[in-house]
């Protein structure tokens, strides 16, 4: 009895680790920063919108992570990708093909070609918070 408490333990923990290890993917690898598009590892905030919340903050990863906060709910994951110039952003499982109509230091504005009526989206850097000195 102890012997088969002590196989069927090993056992599951030899299936947890391979459930972990086969959910885990290994990082992408980050493009250099000279073809870094100018709006990735920087978070910008909404300024104005057709139909997202002025104040929610935007993040491309360059892994092609994409995380969203909004002020009015929890932060999201999703992905991003930009290949031969077209951008395209996959929230909630949606995939949706993104023009980018402004990319400037200050600026960054995208049109969202979602189901129904295009979104647009016009952000600007975030404000960083201050540091405090130690």
């Amino acid at each position: 009895m102890r012997g088969e408490r002590r196989v069927r333990a090993s056992a599951t923990i030899v299936a947890a680790a391979a459930i972990l290890s086969a959910c885990s993917r290994p990082p992408a690898a980050a493009p250099p920063p000279a073809e870094r598009p100018g709006f990735v590892n920087r978070v910008w905030r909404v300024e104005r919108s057709t139909a997202v919340s002025p104040g929610t903050l935007y993040v491309f990863l360059s892994d092609g992570t994409l995380v969203v906060a909004s002020p009015n709910g929890k932060p999201s994951l999703g992905t991003w990708k930009r290949e031969v110039g077209k951008l395209t952003m996959v929230e909630e499982g949606i995939t949706y093909a993104v023009d980018i109509l402004r990319l400037d230091a200050g600026r960054f504005a995208i049109r969202s070609h979602n189901p129904g009526e295009p979104v647009d989206i016009e952000m600007v850097p975030a404000p960083s918070p201050p540091v405090e000195a130690r």
